[in-house]
């Protein structure tokens, strides 16, 4: 048995998430809670339920979501699909992926209905595959989203994302630790905005073996 804790901070609130995973053969069962499940005693607000099976299905009875994936041969190329059906959102989407190489991917992103597509193109650079490069493509908006990660000895890694359509601006700091958990601080803020405030989050995570 797993259990993540997970703590996220802002300015003017704070929230505490917590998952319980166990392992049934090939299944995995999974509960999570949010701090509204203890805050006036225990309660059903905030609880989830979910049944995965890694590489073939999700079953999130909470959202009342069905995720289910595949993959598929193509010219001496795996392609990972992924079929997405959450019915609390009325969204339904298809996912697929190919890397061509251990440096280059690309992946497309399509929800049925509102025709949203984008398409990610992302690229290792170096030995120890440490840079990152990200552009994406949003055919509805005709706009880019751009990320970069660059990734350092000992766990850490920076990252910075830019919107074009939004004009926000992120940045990320990460720190891995298989013996403390993780740590991440981002802040974000927008350009078009004539008062630039930033927005700062901190988030920790906490694995547990039980």
């Amino acid at each position: 048995m797993k259990a993540t804790v997970k703590g996220r901070y802002e300015v003017d609130k704070s929230s505490v998430f917590a998952i319980v995973a166990v392992n049934a053969g090939d299944l995995k069962l999974k509960a999570s809670m949010t701090d509204a499940t203890f805050v006036h005693g225990p309660s059903l607000n905030g609880l989830g339920l979910s049944v995965e099976k890694p590489g073939s299905f999700i079953i999130d009875y909470n959202d009342v979501r069905f995720q289910f994936m595949n993959s598929a041969g193509v010219f001496d190329k795996t392609v990972n699909l992924t079929y997405t059906h959450a019915r609390a959102d009325n969204r339904v989407g298809i996912d697929g992926s190919v890397a061509f190489d251990p440096a280059n991917k690309v992946s497309v992103s399509y929800a049925l209905g509102s025709g949203n597509c984008k398409v990610k193109y992302v690229y290792t650079h170096g030995v120890l595959r440490r840079t990152v490069l990200e552009p994406c493509y949003d055919v509805s908006k005709n706009s880019w989203d751009f990320a970069v990660t660059r990734k350092f000895e000992g766990g850490d890694s920076l990252r910075a994302t830019y919107q074009t359509s939004s004009k926000n601006l992120g940045l990320e700091w990460n720190r891995e630790s298989k013996l403390n958990g993780s740590f991440k601080i981002s802040t974000s803020f927008n350009l078009a905005e004539q008062k630039k405030v930033p927005k700062i989050i901190a988030e920790s995570t906490w694995n547990y073996e039980m």
